[in-house]
């Protein structure tokens, strides 16, 4: 493309600190160096972990900051030693928080780990990052290695993934993040065993996606629960065995669980974000618990580690 190799001039939803509204603004976007992308963002999903900083419950993020983490787009340029997309083709962006086995990674320096990173050249050092995003030569920090709320983005090539040239854009992007924090809950980390019974709080787009792990892995009962009985049919759908909406016990939901369940279940799954359903089940059950986004708990658990928030 004509672009590749110059700043490219777009518009972003920039947050400027917590709780203060998105400001649609004119950002410069650097070329991509070695081993990153520049994407053109088609379409963006919007995630609980975007709530998150929006509400300043991320004590370490540093603002301003381009949200997004969930994405699918068009490759406009790639940097030097780049071997797994070229320009041009459709790309489904995923979150890059580990590192990714690749035959050249060992020489490279990847900050991973430093969520209120900055949009860096990864072959650097942390403190010797340079920027690649600006306002005014003010620098804009990255969220999750992505940033997918701007019309341009770069990234790690380890964070992009090849998809199919026809796959529709507007619903690949969900699976960069809902998607696969949801099945792969269920079958990588919690690795739901055949015939066992599960539960799943919270019908959102983890959890239906949970669903769909439990039921790939053979699970022979998977309940879902919700406070919204409109989202039972989709859950059913998609491998539910049995709904239950709290509002319509009197009894305490773990209760419920356990009188259905003859003693409880083999693995359960909060999707929801809420502290008090954690500790309703770590107090009473020893339920084999997946919290979705970065921990996978088993039996005794300090709750200092649960809090969301």
């Amino acid at each position: 493309m004509d672009t590749a190799g110059k700043v490219i001039k777009c518009k972003a939803a920039v947050l400027w600190g917590p709780r203060q509204p998105f400001k649609i603004e004119e950002i410069e976007v650097a070329p991509p160096k070695a081993h990153e992308v520049r994407i053109k963002i088609v379409a963006t999903g919007i995630c609980r972990s975007d709530d998150h900083v929006l509400e300043g419950l991320m004590k370490d993020k540093k603002y301003p900051v381009i949200l997004g983490h969930e994405g699918a787009g068009i490759v406009e340029s790639i940097g030097d030693g780049v071997t797994n997309v070229k320009p041009g083709k459709s790309q489904k962006m995923r979150v890059g928080l580990q590192p990714i086995k690749h035959q050249n990674l060992s020489p490279r320096k990847i900050d991973y780990l430093n969520l209120s990173g900055i949009f860096t050249d990864i072959s650097c050092t942390i403190k010797q990052k340079r920027h690649t995003v600006y306002i005014n030569w003010q620098v804009i920090y990255n969220h999750i290695n992505t940033s997918t709320f701007t019309e341009y983005t770069v990234v790690d090539e380890s964070s992009v993934v090849k998809i199919h040239d026809d796959a529709p854009l507007e619903k690949v992007c969900l699976i960069g993040c809902g998607f696969s924090t949801g099945y792969g809950s269920a079958v990588n980390l919690a690795k739901v065993e055949p015939g066992s019974t599960c539960a799943v709080f919270g019908l959102g787009g983890i959890g239906l996606s949970v669903i769909i792990g439990c039921k790939i892995a053979g699970a022979s009962r998977i309940i879902a629960i919700d406070v919204n009985s409109k989202k039972f049919e989709k859950a059913k759908e998609l491998g539910a065995t049995e709904c239950v909406n709290p509002k319509d016990y009197e009894n305490p939901i773990h209760e419920v669980i356990m009188n259905m369940t003859d003693g409880g279940v083999h693995y359960s799954f909060e999707c929801i974000g809420n502290t008090d359903i954690m500790v309703s089940i770590l107090n009473r059950y020893r339920f084999y618990i997946d919290f979705t986004s970065v921990k996978w708990l088993k039996w005794v658990v300090s709750l200092q580690l649960l809090s969301c928030r």
